[in-house]
């Protein structure tokens, strides 16, 4: 199924040449003076190598034709992570290089959707906020109470980011995966 380029976005999955590519980031430029351009970041599938190409936003792209399914992170291991399929209980290994870093967020029993082509998982989508616990942060300091300020903080998952000056060490909050910033704190 072809595309223009201008609607490919983070997770799509492409067909170049007969190799199929994962988009990591795509964007669109558009010049006072100029074609308008799509700059795609990809990672090619078959051996994990990033590569960069830039299309003209009218450009005809061929997305490869997946399946889009929802499984449950069940743990990892030394052979990669392992999902259950929410419909048939059906098992599947994900290697390490799919996840990326966004395995950091992966948390028992979480819903995900991977993206199958030919049987096997290409691409995964978390949700896109998950809620953490504050493990370690600075404490207050005396008059710094502008409602702007942040100061850096540890998460659960060992990411670290930053957060409110109001939030303490064991406060939950949600946190964004595509960046890992601070959403808001956690109402539970």
């Amino acid at each position: 199924m072809k595309v223009i380029a201008s609607q490919l976005r983070k997770g799509n999955i492409v067909d170049i040449d007969g190799r199929l590519y994962v988009v990591l980031h795509a964007e669109n430029f558009h010049p006072g003076k100029g074609t308008p351009t799509t700059q795609v970041d990809m990672r090619r599938i078959s051996d994990g190598v990033k590569t960069q190409q830039r299309y003209k936003t009218t450009d005809q792209v061929e997305r490869a034709h997946v399946e889009d399914h929802e499984f449950s992170y069940l743990y990892q291991d030394g052979d990669g992570f392992h999902f259950m399929n929410s419909e048939n209980y059906e098992q599947v290994q994900v290697p390490e290089d799919v996840i990326g870093d966004q395995a950091a967020y992966l948390q028992e029993g979480m819903k995900v959707q991977l993206a199958v082509h030919e049987g096997l998982p290409i691409s995964i989508e978390l949700p896109q906020k998950v809620t953490l616990e504050v493990v370690d942060t600075e404490p207050v300091v005396k008059g710094q109470t502008a409602s702007g300020s942040f100061k850096p903080a540890k998460l659960s998952n060992g990411v670290r980011t930053m957060v409110p000056t109001h939030i303490t060490v064991g406060t939950r909050i949600v946190v964004s995966t595509a960046d890992g910033s601070y959403t808001e704190r956690a109402k539970d």
